[in-house]
């Protein structure tokens, strides 16, 4: 008896980026759970990546209203980093996914064993969604958007102000950004100030800007001109185009014998999550550190 033939279908889309930061998005597993989704009433919850030969994956996708949800999972039997994965399903159906660049546009195209539940076109459309919809966060990520938090201290806006730009205090308050945090230079207005992280390997790196305004216990201008990458300056470029000329202010407004900080920022939507979890952190340590 001769095995039916699995019907094979493709789709593609061309992104509007380079191949290997496409290929980055595609493979991490934080960014999955932001692209990963058919429709806007599906989500991926967590997605798990052992990227290699015989490595597993494992996509956890669900209705946002709870009433369902499965796992899309499957083997990888070849890796070719940026440029071809070729899968097997948990239900044993074969896909394949292919990267080619095309100067700055990158060309993705995904072949995939059809199931026999549900109809071709169905399938069809639901994963050219999903390919989509990766394609429309690639292109976004660095929309700039704004950011606000503010935060009531109990403390007058001096004490506010000076702990906030001591030496010492500036590596304890923004320890919710990096473990190892702090800045060179000095607040005078005008003046050039570098702001420096080191992750766990003792890379350095950071933002480098001018204090546009510093009027004390008011208000604090910065404005981004570069980026530090290791002790070198970086001015031009992707990765500093997103951020030069944007400004990070804050405002203390004292309020009897408290202090309302805010803050207003540029950020980007690849980077909202991440501030909107560090900039709260970061402010009530600023808090708890000015109070006492």
């Amino acid at each position: 008896m001769e095995t039916p033939t699995k019907t094979i279908i493709e789709i593609e889309t061309a992104v509007n980026a380079p191949i290997q930061k496409v290929w980055q998005m595609w493979i991490s597993e934080h960014d999955i759970t932001k692209w990963n989704t058919a429709s806007p009433d599906w989500h991926t919850t967590s997605a798990v990546i052992d990227l290699k030969p015989g490595g597993k994956f494992c996509y956890r996708m669900e209705a946002k209203d709870g009433s369902f949800g499965f796992d899309f999972s499957g083997v990888f039997n070849e890796v070719i980093p940026a440029s071809y994965l070729d899968i097997t399903l948990d239900d044993s159906r074969k896909m394949t996914v292919t990267f080619t660049a095309k100067g700055n546009t990158t060309h993705i195209a995904e072949s995939f064993e059809a199931e026999d539940q549900n109809p071709h076109e169905m399938q069809r459309t639901g994963w050219q969604n999903i390919l989509d919809n990766f394609r429309h966060y690639m292109e976004n990520l660095h929309e700039q958007i704004g950011l606000h938090y503010e935060i009531k201290i109990d403390a007058a806006a001096q004490k506010v102000y000076e702990t906030m730009i001591d030496q010492e205090k500036y590596r304890l308050w923004t320890t919710a950004f990096c473990p190892v945090s702090y800045y060179e230079g000095n607040w005078d207005k005008d003046s050039k100030i570098s702001f420096i992280g080191e992750d766990h390997n003792g890379e350095k790196g950071g933002m480098i800007a001018k204090v546009a305004e510093n009027i004390p216990a008011k208000f604090i201008s910065l404005q981004y001109l570069g980026v530090l990458k290791g002790d070198q300056e970086v001015n031009t470029g992707e990765e500093v185009d997103v951020w030069k000329g944007s400004f990070e202010n804050y405002t203390f407004k004292e309020e009897e014998s408290a202090t309302l900080l805010s803050i207003d920022l540029t950020g980007t939507k690849e980077l909202e999550e991440f501030f909107n979890n560090a900039w709260p952190a970061a402010l009530n340590i600023l808090k708890d550190l000015s109070e006492n």
